[in-house]
């Protein structure tokens, strides 16, 4: 549990965050306001990883302001200081390289993030999993296969950093594919 005056702090990067992403909606079907997803990826870090780190949790809310909106880690840093600024720019890809390089990027980088790091890469991971058995995107059942293959890719190289995630992640995959082998198995009929 946090202290007492640590939830000021939290509330404070919801608050950040739900202004930065007030115009945005999550990919699936049911347009989940964008903010549902980083406090999910803090939810997972304290419930399943028993997380109390107050950098560590702002950071996850944090995590999507600078790759999708228009926050600079300058803000992040005189709002919430250098590491959780540190820990969200470990986490942010570049957008001006193609979506192909960005996620050969994140398999090649998975191995020498911090270990904070590691661990909120895993959990926003297990969201987007998640994401895509129970809200799934409207893309193509194979676009979603390769996104779970990718997904899986980038975990393995942070492998162990925490049981509880591992095991969570490994359940929303299994789930996940047999969903989409079910899936296929209609398309193809």
């Amino acid at each position: 549990m946090l202290p007492k005056a640590n939830y000021a702090k939290l509330l404070k990067a919801i608050q950040f965050a739900s202004e930065k992403h007030k115009h945005q909606k999550r990919k699936g079907k049911e347009g989940v306001p964008f903010i549902n997803h980083p406090i999910q990826v803090a939810n997972i870090l304290s419930e399943t990883a028993a997380i109390t780190d107050e950098n560590l949790l702002m950071a996850a809310i944090l995590h999507d302001t600078i790759e999708d909106t228009q926050t600079y880690p300058e803000e992040i840093e005189l709002l919430f200081g250098n590491e959780v600024k540190r820990l969200v720019l470990e986490v942010t890809d570049d957008m001006s390289l193609p979506c192909q390089e960005r996620k050969r990027l994140q398999i090649i980088n998975a191995k020498a993030l911090s270990s904070k790091a590691k661990l909120l890469r895993i959990a926003d991971k297990i969201c987007n999993v998640k994401d895509i058995l129970y809200s799934p995107p409207s893309w193509s059942t194979q676009r979603k296969l390769e996104y779970l293959n990718w997904a899986e890719e980038v975990v393995v190289q942070i492998e162990n950093i925490h049981p509880g995630l591992n095991k969570l992640f490994n359940s929303y995959l299994a789930k996940s594919r047999q969903e989409l082998a079910k899936m296929y198995v209609l398309e193809q009929n």
